[in-house]
């Protein structure tokens, strides 16, 4: 075992890439041929973006999905536009919001011996009315944060199987909008769909930044990631009158021109997940295909732009990850 890394700070590489390359240009000169990845919500939007990217790069793709059979149907044809084998992706059923789900899926997946060299935590739900899964648990957190916790230490003996993995987690902007509630992270009083989703990816953060620091000594390297704004079924709970009011279209239906595309939404993750300029780095937040800055509160863009300083506090994120193995009864470092 290593010394544990100093932590890396919140300071752009100069990756070469922005925010309008898009995941195959990320990954255009790579050969992951032998690379096992497992990515949830591998299926639609932003995660079958980066589903086509990694296997038309050559990696094996696990994906976890809630509907296997939409899953199949929707990765084989877009395989087959792109013309990627189609034995280059497998489909498995996981629930994120059922902690059995998501031990029977590690199960069958630890059985059969292999080791994963990417783990991507993609699959999300955002500003839902007030849902309740598993114990009571708010749906948010428990989906987006919870589910992927367990599912990463559920995984513990893949992930470090082969001399280390990288594990992204889908962070965003959202982050801005809320800390860890360590009070009352269930809302068990005065629930708010956009406080919920802020929580559930200041969540995602964390618990990138505390994964690092536990697996780095067995090479094990974490990153959280925002993709930026995009139109995907991500939005699927919102109203057109909402859409319109945030300003991300207008009232023809016209999106804003700063949204990106799905494939270009997909290149942070990708590069995160790929890139040798992260080498020996972790437990950082990254957008548009770099490592990004800590926010500026003064900034004009500092709602849309930068990662907020409670969202990569090595305190909280212990903090979380304590509280996150309570909750689910799993951690690989106890």
């Amino acid at each position: 075992m290593t010394a544990l890394p100093q932590r890396t700070p919140q300071h752009p590489l100069g990756s070469g890439f922005g925010a309008r390359s898009t995941a195959s240009d990320v990954v255009a000169w790579l050969d992951l041929t032998g690379k096992t990845v497992v990515i949830t919500g591998g299926y639609s939007g932003l995660g079958l973006e980066t589903t086509k990217a990694l296997a038309g790069a050559g990696a094996h793709v696990v994906v976890a999905a809630r509907r296997p059979d939409v899953a199949r149907s929707e990765i084989a044809s877009a395989l087959n536009v792109v013309g990627v084998p189609a034995d280059r992706v497998e489909v498995d059923e996981l629930d994120l919001g059922d902690l059995d789900s998501v031990r029977a899926f590690a199960e069958r997946f630890l059985a059969s011996g292999r080791q994963i060299d990417i783990l991507i935590d993609n699959a999300a739900i955002m500003a839902t009315p007030e849902t309740r899964v598993g114990s009571g648990w708010e749906a948010q957190f428990a989906v987006n944060h919870l589910g992927h916790f367990a599912l990463a230490n559920r995984l513990w003996p893949a992930l470090v199987a082969d001399g280390g993995a990288r594990v992204v987690a889908l962070s965003s902007t959202g982050h801005k909008r809320s800390g860890i509630r360590f009070d009352d992270p269930q809302f068990t009083t005065e629930y708010d769909k956009w406080t919920a989703y802020g929580q559930a990816k200041t969540a995602d953060s964390l618990f990138a930044i505390e994964l690092d620091r536990l697996g780095a000594p067995f090479g094990v390297r974490a990153f959280a990631v925002h993709p930026g704004g995009i139109m995907t079924p991500l939005q699927r709970h919102l109203t057109r009158e909402e859409m319109i009011a945030f300003g991300w279209m207008d009232e023809a239906g016209t999106v804003n021109s700063v949204f990106k595309t799905p494939a270009q939404g997909a290149a942070t993750t990708t590069w995160a997940a790929t890139s040798s300029l992260l080498d020996g780095l972790g437990g950082v937040y990254c957008e548009d295909c770099d490592i990004a800055e800590l926010t500026d509160p003064a900034a004009p863009d500092a709602r849309i732009r930068g990662v907020d300083a409670h969202a990569v506090d090595p305190d909280a994120a212990v903090r979380l990850w304590a509280l996150s193995a309570r909750l689910t009864g799993v951690d690989a470092f106890a």
